[in-house]
């Protein structure tokens, strides 16, 4: 080009395929961003179920007790969901995302201050509120700097961080609580967030300004946004004015309640997981705070794993021709079956093996995650995406909020008759049927509902 010569105006720019070869691919520091999130997130979440062996002598809780407090948390993250994903909607990813990692973090740290169990329940619902955001705002930002065939491996990515979160708190939140005491295990890994959001402020921006972004990465984000309120969904259609859309009927499309089924069911799951393991590890096999460490460690690795590959085998058969949700179908269908092995823990006699099959469990259920959350995200334009989390996730939370009042009642009950241990093998059972009826409600609602030939 000669110095005569003028570039042509931005919006005339013609994209050759030389040109698309040399993307920027700064969509995959978006997503790692996006998992360092995702991890304080569940970091801060997991510390109280650590600290429960401690937190239980000196507040003298019982198993309902600590129940009480596991439901008022997922009540309030619940019942926060939708007003998050609305917010999101309203002002953006950016914004949104720092206001709710602002509530969480604080919150987090305000458990240092809880001098009843009272005050407890009071820091457990501003957490749930705080982190209502988390989803929405992630799901959507993946929608937003990600085409469809690349969305699960993307979200896979991201919410490996949850994992991440459980696996750093064995290793750091003991430590703390026996050399400074558990209120500032509180302190530290709520601090945390803080140093995200400068993070967030100074990196972040939707793909069509950010400076990283150059046309041809801009072109692989945006190809399928022509098309995406066509296909989107089974039988919904957005309201057009001059070419925009203004409205998205969610409930008219039978999706949503696909989606809210499969959250209802297998959250509270996950939940009794996140929150019950290192007691069923203390209570079964008498691991003090010491040796819960390498345990919980081997079990949320696993669950890293599951996260990401999860993503990656839908994406895989998406890059092999399948159609997204016919990969999302039988991906999911295998995931659920996985699950299913936490049914035999009762014939179990010693640790190790039952680690195993709870490690396949919780990898399984992160492999589901990541793709019910990307089964949505097909289905609904980017416009509404915040908000169709919002209502899954609380689905999800409005049954994690009732299971955990039903664990802590089973466990007292049988503790009371001295075995402890036949409590929780019947919540085991539950959980090995429920991604199977999950998946069910999905192929009624989703699955057979869309042209998949």
């Amino acid at each position: 080009m000669t110095g005569n010569q003028k570039l042509p105006p931005a919006g005339n720019v013609l994209i050759t395929p030389n040109v698309l070869n040399k993307s920027s691919n700064y969509r995959w520091v978006i997503v790692g961003l996006l998992f360092f999130a995702t991890t304080i997130n569940y970091l801060d979440r997991q510390v109280i179920s650590l600290l429960k062996p401690i937190l239980e002598k000196e507040f003298s809780w019982t198993e309902s007790d600590y129940g009480n407090i596991v439901t008022v948390f997922t009540f309030f993250y619940g019942a926060s969901t939708l007003l998050a994903g609305y917010i999101i909607d309203r002002v953006g990813t950016k914004i949104g995302y720092i206001g709710a990692i602002l509530v969480w973090s604080l919150a987090a740290m305000g458990h240092a201050l809880a001098g009843s169990t009272f005050g407890f329940m009071i820091a457990r619902a501003f957490l749930g509120i705080g982190e209502a955001g988390n989803f929405p705002a992630s799901i959507k930002t993946v929608a937003e700097w990600f085409p469809k065939k690349e969305r699960a491996l993307a979200v896979g990515i991201f919410n490996a961080g949850a994992n991440i979160g459980a696996v750093a708190a064995p290793a750091i939140v003991p430590w703390l609580a026996l050399v400074a005491g558990w209120q500032t295990a509180f302190i530290v890994t709520g601090a945390l967030g803080f140093i995200w959001i400068v993070v967030w402020w100074l990196f972040y921006d939707i793909p069509t300004r950010h400076k990283g972004v150059n046309a041809a990465e801009l072109a692989h984000i945006t190809q399928e946004t022509s098309a995406e309120f066509a296909t989107a969904g089974d039988a919904a259609s957005v309201n057009m004015v001059d070419g925009v859309a203004v409205k998205y009927p969610i409930f008219a499309n039978k999706a949503i309640w696909g989606f809210m089924s499969g959250k209802l069911l297998t959250d509270p799951i996950w939940w009794f997981f996140l929150f019950w393991l290192p007691s069923y590890l203390a209570n079964i096999y008498h691991l003090d705070l010491k040796k819960l460490g390498a345990p919980l460690i081997v079990i949320y690795l696993a669950a890293t794993i599951g996260s990401v590959g999860g993503g990656w085998l839908s994406s895989m058969l998406i890059r092999k021709g399948w159609h997204p949700t016919r990969a999302r179908q039988w991906s999911m269908a295998l995931f659920a079956i996985c699950v299913t092995p936490v049914m035999l823990i009762s014939q179990m006699d010693s640790m190790w093996p039952v680690i195993a099959i709870l490690s396949l469990a919780v990898a399984a259920h992160q492999a589901w995650s990541a793709n019910i959350f990307t089964v949505a995200a097909d289905q609904f334009p980017k416009q509404v995406i915040s908000r169709v989390v919002g209502l899954g996730t609380m689905a999800g939370t409005l049954g994690g909020a009732i299971f955990p009042l039903l664990v802590g009642r089973i466990l007292d009950h049988y503790k009371a008759l001295g075995h402890l241990s036949e409590g929780y093998y019947i919540i085991f059972y539950v959980a090995g049927l429920a991604y199977l009826a999950a998946w069910t409600m999905l192929y009624i609602f989703v699955f057979r509902r869309v042209n998949i030939k």
